[in-house]
Order: structure tokens, then sequence, then C-alpha cells
């Protein structure tokens, strides 16, 4: 893992060009390494872009703030049901791969959250170490859910347009790869980037825009959330740290983010959602959930080798949408305290 060093000289030189030094000198010296690492991150170029939507036959979305690169792989082929109540894909049930130049420009790296039935788990194994990419993490983000699912976290690094092909190669046998999903006839379908985030298809049914009372929700999460078919989905990035991985740095649209999906009915709402922490947080997240009555459903890793080390917790509820949505905001109050706040990732998701 590359590490970042930075002199006394460059921050101040980078503190300068931000505005963040004043008469008595840097105001918030984390928020200037943090600009630092995202100078330092090269953008990725049409044609790196291009490789990769050949690679997987799909168009992605760039989100140009964070120099990321994701293709959603939802999971459309799938019917999930929770406690025999069906519930939408984008709940928490597709996938998607997201591709990152290295702060060095020498390279990139690539992250995914691929959704899988038991019986998948171990060929895509065996297909991702016969393409070199590494497995990170399985495990699972439900509790009740038929058929069982489980995510399986895959990383690389190398040529943009290299890795692209490799992990094409990786699901190209698998219900992941674009082609071997179920079309979805939509005009105007949503296509957004980022953990659990899937395209839906607008089939005339009711929209999450229609079933929730959206500005009631943003003003209890403190954010603007994205309307995914019949679910609304708050993303939101850890803005107050400075997380690198592979000699790349860790943002919202690569997947270092808390999220919460809203799908059901007002009063009877389903939510889903990730929260991203590091390992002090973990513990008061858990209880500020508990105290609002959501079921902590997994704690893990999902990157191996970053630093600082985050820790991700998985929970769910049923329940009136504002009530949810309290605990949501409980457990993203917990993070960071002390430090700059959190904010919406640029891109919904």
């Amino acid at each position: 893992m590359q590490k970042c060093n930075f002199n006394r000289r460059e921050l101040l030189r980078t503190a300068v060009a931000l505005g963040a030094v004043g008469a008595t000198g840097v105001t918030n010296l984390q928020q200037v390494i943090a600009a630092s690492v995202k100078a330092k991150t090269p953008p990725m170029s049409e044609s790196e872009m291009k490789a990769i939507d050949v690679a997987l036959g799909k168009k992605g979305k760039y989100v140009e703030a964070e120099s990321v690169y994701t293709t959603a792989l939802p999971r459309n082929d799938l019917k999930v049901s929770i406690k025999n109540e069906p519930v939408p894909v984008p709940l928490g049930f597709g996938g998607w791969v997201a591709f990152k130049k290295t702060m060095d420009g020498k390279g990139a790296v690539v992250m995914s959250d691929t959704v899988l039935l038991q019986e998948e788990v171990n060929p895509l194994i065996s297909a991702a170490h016969a393409n070199n990419l590494e497995v990170s993490a399985i495990h699972n983000h439900f509790f009740y859910e038929e058929p069982r699912i489980f995510y399986m976290h895959l990383h690389g690094m190398g040529d943009t347009a290299d890795i692209a092909r490799r992990y094409a190669a990786a699901i190209k046998a698998t219900k992941l790869f674009p082609a071997n999903q179920p079309a979805i006839a939509s005009a105007n379908a949503a296509t957004q980037t980022g953990n659990n985030a899937t395209p839906a298809a607008n089939d005339g049914a009711r929209t999450g825009k229609e079933i929730f009372d959206l500005p009631a929700l943003d003003r209890i999460v403190g954010h603007t959330g994205a309307v995914n078919g019949p679910t609304y989905k708050y993303t939101v990035g850890r803005d107050d740290l400075t997380i690198t991985a592979m000699g790349a740095e860790m943002t919202a649209a690569i997947g270092l983010n808390s999220w919460a999906a809203f799908a059901g009915e007002r009063d009877a709402a389903h939510v889903a959602g990730d929260i991203a922490m590091l390992e002090a947080e973990v513990n008061p997240v858990i209880m500020a959930l508990r105290r609002n009555n959501l079921e902590v459903v997994a704690v893990h890793n999902h990157m191996l080798g970053e630093s600082p080390r985050i820790m991700f917790l998985h929970y769910y509820g049923r329940g009136a949408a504002t009530t949810l949505a309290q605990g949501f905001r409980a457990a993203l109050n917990e993070l960071g305290k002390g430090k700059s706040g959190m904010r919406m990732s640029q891109g919904a998701m």
C-alpha cells in the first residue's frame, strides 16, 4: 500500500491555494491533507472509460469530483422477499464495480460488491483468482431474505483497460455480467452509482417520490436522497476522513459511504443500509441503532489494507418511514464526532 507523505511546505502551499490559511495559520489540517490527496488523483480519461464500457458491455457513470467510474450490476433476475414480503431489487440487491486511478497515476484500482446466491459464491472466487483479482470480503447484508443472498467484495490493481478486461472475464459466466441480465423496458431507467445501486424500470408502478414524503425524510436525515424506482436512497460519504488503499483514495463513489434505502409504504416501510465506521465508532453506532429499534445484521470489513481501518455495519428495520429515518440519522450522529461534518456524495447512489 502506497503511503501518502506531505511535508509542511507542501501542506501550507495547498492550504493557501484552498484559502484554508488565515492570520493564525492552517485552520483545519485534516481538510488540507484530504485536499492534497484529492489533488493527487488523476482523472479517468475518455479512452479509459470507453475501455471499461467495452469490457462490460454497458455504459457506466463518471463522478468527476471523485475521479471514479462506476457501473451498476443489478440482479434483476432475482425475486427477493423478506419475511415473506416481496421487496424491490434497489432495496439492496444490486451490485456495482468502480474504477479509480492511483494517486501516482501509474495504474488504477477496481473495487466491486457482488450480489450472489449461495451456490454462486465459490465459482466466482475461482474465476476472480484465475483473473488475478482478490477477494476482500464475503458476508450477508440481510436476515430473513429468500433466497439466501451473499455479498462478495473484489478488488485489484493494474492498467485500467487490463483490470476492466480481467474483471469482465471473472464475471462473464455469472448473472452479474450485464449481458446475462434480463432486459428492463424503460426509457428513463435510473442510472446511479455506488453501494447496492441499480437502475430501476419505470413500468407504471409508483416511484419512491410518490410513495414517501421526501421533504420530511430529508429534514430528518439532513441530506437529499435519490429516487430509484420504488425506493428512496441516501448515500453519505465520509468527507471527514482520508482513507487510502492500494495507492488510491477511497471515497463515497468507490464504496466508502453510509447509506439507507427505503421501500414499501409510508407508514409500513422497509429500511436497509450500511454504516461506514472507524473501529472506535462501531459500538456507539450499534447502540444508536438499537435505541431506535433497528436490527443490526452484520459488522465486517469490505476492504483489505486500507488505512485507517474501516468497518461496515448493515442494519434493517420496519415501521413508519420517518421513524426509520430517525434511526439512520442517530447512527450518522455517532460518526466523525469532533471532526468536519459529512456531506452527500456528488452523484446519488
